[in-house]
C-alpha cells in the first residue's frame, strides 16, 4: 500500500517524459517539413546559378578552347564539368523528398528535359545536365552543397526543454504524492482497526476536499465506535446484575427430582455468563495494548500450560525460538479462542504447531472434529456468525469468537484462515509477518 503513490509517480513522471519525447520529434519533424521549401529553393537556385554559369562561360569561349575552358572551370568550388553521352545508363532519383523537391525547382528554371542523379559514375554529388549546342554536359556539385548537416543544436536545446520539464513534473507530483502518502498510511490504518491521524486540509487544491471528506468519515467511524461500545458494555453490564442474581436464587432452590433441571438452568445461566462475557472482550478492543518482543515458542508453552491446569491435554509441534513485536495479552486472547473453539469441536485431540517461512511465522491449531463448509470459511471470521450446525454442535454462542481472533489477528498486520485438513478436522491457521 504505501509503495502505490510512489509507483504512482514514477508511472507519471514516466508518462510525461514520454509525452515530451514524442512533442519534441514532433516539433522536429514539423520545423523540418516547413524548412524544407526555403532550403529546396535556396540549393536549387545555387544550381541554377552554377549551371547557367558554366554553360555560358562554354558559349563564350571558341569551340578550340572548350576542353581547356572544361578543364579549368572542373575543380572550382568543388564543382566539376563533365561531357555527357546521355546513352550511358542514369539511374532515377533515390526515393528522397528533399532530393526530388530540389530536382522539381531546378526543371521549373532549366526545363522539363534537364536529366539529374546523384552520384553517377560513383562520383558524389548532384548531377545537372546542360547542353551548348549540339554538346551535352553535366555540372556535378557536391552533396555537401544541398545536404543540410543534421541540427545537433536543436536536439542540445530540447535535452534542456525536456530535463526543465521533468524537473518541474517531479516538483508537481511530489507536491501532491505528499498528502497522498499521508490518506493511504491513514486508510491502511483505519482498516487495520486503529485510529487514524487526521489529514491536513491545506493541501493542493485538487486533494483539499478529499482530505475533508476522510476526515469526517474517520470521525464519524470513531463516534460510531465509541456508542456501539458504550452501548454494548452498559448492556451487557445491566444483564449481568440480575444474571448474578438469578444465578443465585437457582442455586439456593432446595434439592430433589428437580436437581437435573436446576443444573440445567445453572448452566444455561453459565452460557449466557460467557455469551455477555465475550461482547465485553469484543467492544473492549485491544489497540491501546503496547507492543512488545515476544518470544512466540513462549507464549504457546504457557497456552499449553493453561489448558493443562483445565485438565487437557494440548500438543505442541515447536519450531525454532524467534521473537517478534506483538501485543502479548491480545495474542493470548486469541490462541485462547481458537484452542477452546477446537475442543468444543474436536473429538479429544488438539495439536498446536509453529512454522517459520521467509516472511512470516505461522501458527496452527488443529483439531480432528467434522470441519466446516470451505464456503462458510471467511464468513465464520466475522462478528455473529454462527455455523454449529456444520460441525454437530447445539451448544449456544454469540459468534463473537473467532471474530475477535480475526480482530486480533489484523492488529498485528497478520491474517487467519479457516482450512479443512485431509485427514479430517479443521486448521486454524494464524499468519504473522516478521518484520512489520
Amino acid at each position: 500500500m504505501r509503495l502505490l503513490p510512489r509507483t504512482l509517480l514514477s508511472r507519471l513522471l514516466l508518462l510525461i517524459a514520454l509525452l515530451l519525447a514524442i512533442s519534441i520529434y514532433a516539433s522536429l519533424k514539423i520545423f523540418d517539413y516547413f524548412d524544407r521549401e526555403p532550403r529546396a529553393t535556396t540549393a536549387a537556385l545555387q544550381a541554377v546559378t552554377i549551371v547557367n554559369y558554366t554553360r555560358a562561360s562554354l558559349i563564350a569561349s571558341h569551340e578550340n578552347r572548350r576542353l581547356a575552358l572544361l578543364s579549368e572551370l572542373s575543380g572550382r568550388e568543388g564543382v566539376r564539368v563533365y561531357a555527357a553521352d546521355f546513352l550511358e545508363d542514369i539511374e532515377p532519383l533515390p526515393q528522397d523528398p528533399f532530393i526530388n523537391l530540389i530536382a522539381q525547382k531546378i526543371r521549373e528554371r532549366l526545363g522539363d528535359e534537364t536529366i539529374i542523379t546523384v552520384n553517377h559514375y560513383d562520383i558524389p554529388g548532384l548531377w545537372i545536365s546542360f547542353n551548348v549546342g549540339q554538346d551535352d554536359f553535366w555540372v556535378v556539385i557536391p552533396k555537401i552543397q544541398v545536404d543540410r548537416p543534421f541540427p545537433w543544436h536543436w536536439l542540445g536545446w530540447a535535452a534542456v526543454v525536456g530535463l526543465l520539464s521533468l524537473l518541474g513534473a517531479y516538483i508537481i507530483a511530489s507536491r501532491i504524492n505528499r498528502p497522498l502518502n499521508l490518506l493511504v498510511h491513514a486508510a491502511e490504518r483505519l482498516r487495520n482497526g486503529e485510529p487514524a491521524p487526521k489529514l491536513p486540509e491545506d493541501s493542493v487544491e485538487e486533494l483539499r476536499e478529499v482530505s475533508r471528506t476522510f476526515n469526517e468519515v474517520a470521525e464519524s467511524l470513531v463516534r460510531l465506535d465509541a456508542e456501539r461500545t458504550l452501548l454494548l458494555a452498559g448492556v451487557s453490564h445491566d444483564i449481568r446484575t440480575p444474571l448474578a442474581r438469578l444465578r443465585l436464587a437457582v442455586e439456593m432452590l432446595s434439592g430433589g427430582t428437580g436437581d437435573s433441571m436446576k443444573q440445567g438452568m445453572i448452566e444455561d445461566i453459565s452460557d449466557m455468563d460467557n455469551i455477555i462475557h465475550q461482547f465485553l472482550d469484543f467492544v473492549r478492543g485491544v489497540e491501546g495494548e503496547p507492543t512488545k518482543m515476544v518470544d512466540i515458542n513462549e507464549l504457546l508453552r504457557s497456552l499449553a500450560e493453561r489448558q493443562a491446569r483445565a485438565g487437557r491435554n494440548l500438543k505442541l509441534n515447536l519450531t525454532a525460538t524467534y521473537y517478534i513485536p506483538l501485543r502479548p495479552l491480545a495474542m493470548q486472547r486469541l490462541l485462547d479462542n481458537l484452542v477452546g473453539n477446537a475442543y468444543a469441536y474436536a473429538k479429544g485431540e488438539v495439536a498446536v504447531s509453529s512454522k517459520i517461512t521467509a516472511d512470516k511465522i505461522i501458527i496452527s491449531v488443529l483439531d480432528n472434529g467434522p470441519g466446516i463448509p470451505p464456503e462458510h470459511a471467511q464468513r465464520l471470521l466475522r462478528p455473529f456468525e454462527r455455523m454449529d450446525s456444520a460441525r454437530n454442535k447445539n451448544e449456544g454462542g454469540s459468534g463473537l469468537g473467532l471474530a475477535i481472533c480475526n480482530r486480533i489477528a489484523k492488529l498485528h498486520r497478520g491474517s487467519l484462515e479457516l482450512i479443512n485438513r485431509p485427514q479430517g478436522g479443521l486448521e486454524a491457521r494464524l499468519s504473522l509477518p516478521i518484520m512489520h
